[in-house]
């Protein structure tokens, strides 16, 4: 459902699954944007009536270019449970991506030793471990190509800072639009086109499996893949 502006995939008495714009921001930041989680708030307390705040638990982050599936708390139980399964790496993420240059392979998996640069807000990728890195692993595979762009499916096995977009970046395909990351050029709009596709955890109360997928964002190449 879309109520303004909002699109909610999934919602319940304990948690609330949206589909997070390029543009949006999960939680305020030093930019006075107003961020997502003030919106799910409004909608949450004009749809059930709730006088004075609303609690909502930000759960996990994407970052501001990207897309997708984000899932907020709307109690602190459902928010200590799902952080938990959060850490203990039990939530199941796979993410769209296209790029404008082919991957190594069809499928395969990158690993390689992450190390955050807060100044600049960016990770760099290392072949082996230095100082201050953390090991990132993901697997990818093709799942769709046009005659300028291929579209991969990509499953998260660590969650580190800009994963996705830095390793790659460092194998020699950055998402589209990413100039952070080594794109040639951005996207309309400042987006780029990564995107929380599908996400599959046990609910935090209920202990039945969900699955949420997002919808891709409408423009013009994200169009190119809408059948797939």
């Amino acid at each position: 459902m879309s109520r303004n502006g909002l699109s909610v995939l999934y919602e319940d008495n304990h948690i609330i699954i949206v589909n997070k714009r390029s543009s949006d921001l999960v939680q305020g930041d030093s930019s006075g944007d107003e961020p997502l989680d003030a919106v799910v708030k409004q909608y949450i307390g004009e749809k059930y009536k709730k006088p004075g705040d609303v609690f909502l638990g930000v759960v996990h982050r994407l970052d501001r270019p990207v897309s997708g599936c984000v899932v907020y708390a709307r109690t602190s139980k459902a928010l200590t449970r799902m952080s938990e399964l959060f850490r203990s790496r039990d939530v199941k993420k796979s993410y769209w991506a296209i790029v404008t240059e082919r991957p190594p392979s069809e499928e395969g998996e990158l690993r390689s030793f992450l190390k955050k640069n807060e100044s600049q807000n960016k990770s760099y990728v290392y072949d082996k471990e230095v100082k201050g890195s953390k090991e990132a692993t993901l697997s990818y595979r093709i799942i769709g190509r046009s005659s300028s762009f291929y579209l991969l499916e990509i499953d998260l096995h660590t969650g580190r800072h800009h994963q996705i977009r830095a390793q790659l970046a460092a194998a020699g395909c950055p998402v589209r639009g990413d100039l952070k990351y080594g794109s040639k050029r951005s996207n309309d709009g400042g987006g780029i086109s990564l995107h929380a596709r599908r996400i599959s955890f046990i609910h935090p109360v209920r202990k039945e499996e969900i699955t949420v997928e997002a919808p891709l964002p409408d423009d013009k190449v994200w169009r190119l893949f809408s059948g797939i």
